[in-house]
């Protein structure tokens, strides 16, 4: 059973989720720090906080997020459409449902080549940054990132793309917290957004 600390550290790692769009493994090590636990405390796990950032959301978030959440959605779309020969799948607060305009896209590239979409980067003209992250078998693997804008939001958007190998592609949708996968292809965002579309849009 969750402990009520571990619960009062997700209330408050979700407001610095939503609030700063920080990951959850920084916002939950940063809610500890906030309220002076160090290093004792009980974590809460993803699913936990997941459902307080939801509930944080729709107590102070509900009139502008699904909007900027869309707009999010349609730029990682664009992004997808012109990634599409390296398998894009997206993740993160934006796949989630969770995003804000605050919020980085994460899209996942599976290449035969780790070069080819740097590459690709290079001839389009487009500037990013190099850097690293924990890659799904535990090993360091590349990630580029670049600011891109989006008109939508009317500013700019950072866009980070993690270079994985062809062959970790099989295991890409593996099941994630409530009942959804970790990530999503082209189809499975395209379906996100026609199932989010607003009743009324405006003209």
């Amino acid at each position: 059973m969750s402990s009520n600390l571990a619960l009062e550290i997700a209330a408050t790692a979700a407001r610095l989720v939503v609030e700063e769009g920080l990951e959850y493994g920084p916002a939950k090590r940063r809610a500890v720090k906030q309220l002076g636990l160090h290093g004792r405390a009980e974590l809460p796990d993803n699913d936990q906080l997941e459902e307080a950032v939801h509930e944080y959301l729709s107590v102070f978030c509900a009139d502008t997020q699904p909007g900027e959440l869309r707009a999010l959605r349609r730029l990682a779309v664009e992004w997808m459409h012109r990634l599409a020969e390296f398998r894009p799948h997206l993740t993160g607060a934006v796949w989630r449902g969770t995003a804000t305009r605050l919020n980085d896209i994460h899209l996942q590239l599976y290449c035969d080549d780790s070069k080819s979409a740097e590459i690709q980067l290079i001839n389009q003209g487009l500037p990013y940054d190099v850097g690293s992250t924990m890659g799904p078998r535990g090993a360091e693997v590349d990630r580029l990132s670049l600011t891109i804008p989006c008109t939508e939001l009317n500013e700019p958007i950072g866009l980070h793309l993690t270079i994985l190998d062809l062959d970790d592609l099989r295991g890409a949708l593996k099941g994630g917290s409530r009942g959804m996968a970790e990530r999503g292809d082209l189809a499975a965002v395209q379906a996100l957004l026609d199932a989010q579309a607003p009743s009324n849009p405006a003209p």
